[in-house]
């Protein structure tokens, strides 16, 4: 089964800024060969549910290994089988919808 994951991994006890701890998160992500989507608050990552949840905990175990005593995260998921999508289709079913909304006149 795949799933789509939206993931955030909040380093604990590392001091303000987590950015090292977040890069190396990433190259967890993109190690993994997943598709997958950083935005500001955290990742979404798609594939099979097995390989995404080994990613997630590659991720803690990682910024543990970077000396972080603490990790809180959350995970949003979504499972689909009815059809396959991607998180790719899911962000263009709403453009086509604001699309739509811009060329009627609507603001």
């Amino acid at each position: 089964m795949d799933v789509i994951v939206d993931l955030c991994v909040v380093p604990m006890g590392v001091g303000v800024s987590v950015s090292p701890q977040v890069a190396a998160c990433q190259r967890v992500i993109e190690a993994s060969g997943l598709e997958y989507r950083m935005h500001a608050y955290g990742t979404n990552i798609e594939g099979p549910w097995d390989e995404v949840m080994a990613v997630v905990k590659r991720c803690h175990e990682t910024v543990h290994e970077m000396g972080a005593p603490r990790i809180t995260s959350t995970l949003k998921l979504g499972t689909r089988i009815d059809r396959e999508q991607h998180m790719n289709d899911k962000v263009a079913s709403v453009e086509s919808l604001l699309g739509e909304s811009s060329s009627s006149g609507m603001s």
